[in-house]
């Protein structure tokens, strides 16, 4: 038996996430059967997705369950193998949760290479975020040169590689985030043409005034006041991609003017295509962005952040501020030292 640290769902929130919804605690953890691994957690990712999966009910993945760790993706050492295809001291990818060790299936994980690049990013800008902007940009919306399109959460795991694949495709990004200094890095080091505040209260009439000839891509990450501004820019045949709508993953996230019969007509009457999509629905679109991005992003020329909190017992708090925007890039947890 392995002792391990596990952050579980103590409770399920009402209205926004607090610190008492979650539990640390010790657990046990069987040896690995034959075709298994035994892995220690480096880095943890935390990603807006997981706080719907606080809530019961039916959605695209299971609730968490009252007791079990919080779902999510690690970069993990394997300590122990009962698999040829791993051996102990390789990296993987895992579907670990908030734990500082697991026991998984090794047909289920992916071996990383730290020479490529550092293994933290297999969890941001060419993990499941950096994969799900391009899935969006190529498959959903299906950029072309020369459009206008606007990203929302700009400077987020996915609006951050979203804006900068855009504008080598040769669009205009026109980006949204929450505050003065993510909009000024946005422009700086992400390319972004423009980037307006989203709490500035001007913000729609500002969005209209860099958008003369309106918006053809909307890549939707956030919803509430953003969609609001947003929608009246669409072009006729614009086309929205639904990624996220982390303003409305908790109660009062704005956004309550823009309503259903608003929503459908403007849809009908400038003929948009709205998507909604899932990367797990686009597995084997994860090479070609690899192909795609991975030397990118080892020559430099896709840049990144990363916002980093120390220990397991942080991930509570990190994820809060998450959600309401406290973060600056991917959102990582070290929970264990690199090897």
């Amino acid at each position: 038996m392995t002792q391990c640290q596990r952050i579980v769902l103590a409770s399920r929130p009402q209205g926004d996430a607090a610190p008492e919804n979650f539990r640390l605690e010790t657990a046990e953890l069987p040896a690995p059967e034959e075709g298994e691994v035994l892995l220690r957690t480096i880095w943890l990712s935390l990603d807006p997705y997981m706080r719907g999966r606080m809530n019961a009910g039916p959605s695209y993945a299971p609730p968490v369950e009252i007791g079990e760790a919080m779902a999510g993706q690690v970069v993990a050492e394997v300590v122990e193998s009962r698999d040829s295809r791993l051996q102990a001291g390789d990296i993987v990818l895992a579907g670990i949760g908030w734990a500082s060790h697991g026991v998984a299936e090794a047909r289920l994980l992916r071996k990383l290479d730290p020479e490529l690049a550092p293994v933290s990013t297999a969890l941001g800008v060419l993990g499941m975020p950096g994969h799900t902007a391009w899935v969006g940009l190529n498959d959903i919306l299906r950029m072309d040169s020369g459009e206008t399109i606007v990203i929302g959460a700009a400077t987020g795991a996915v609006g951050s590689v979203a804006g900068q694949l855009a504008k080598r495709a040769g669009l205009k990004p026109v980006g949204i985030a929450g505050g003065a200094e993510k909009c000024a890095y946005a422009v700086e080091h992400l390319g972004y043409d423009v980037c307006l505040d989203h709490r500035d209260p001007g913000m729609a009439e500002e969005l209209a005034a860099v958008t003369p000839q309106g918006v053809d891509c909307y890549y939707e990450n956030v919803g509430g006041d953003v969609l609001q501004a947003v929608l009246p820019r669409m072009n006729d045949h614009g086309r929205i991609a639904v990624c996220g709508m982390v303003a409305w993953y908790s109660a009062g996230g704005g956004g309550e003017a823009l309503t259903v019969p608003g929503i459908w007509r403007t849809i009908l009457v400038k003929r948009l295509r709205v998507q909604g999509f899932l990367v797990f629905d686009h597995a084997n679109r994860l090479q070609p962005f690899l192909d795609e991005v991975g030397p990118l992003v080892g020559a430099g020329e896709i840049h990144y952040r990363e916002s980093v909190a120390e220990g397991l017992e942080a991930a509570p708090e990190a994820f809060l501020e998450m959600l309401t925007g406290g973060n600056f890039g991917k959102q990582l947890v070290r929970v264990g030292s690199d090897p």
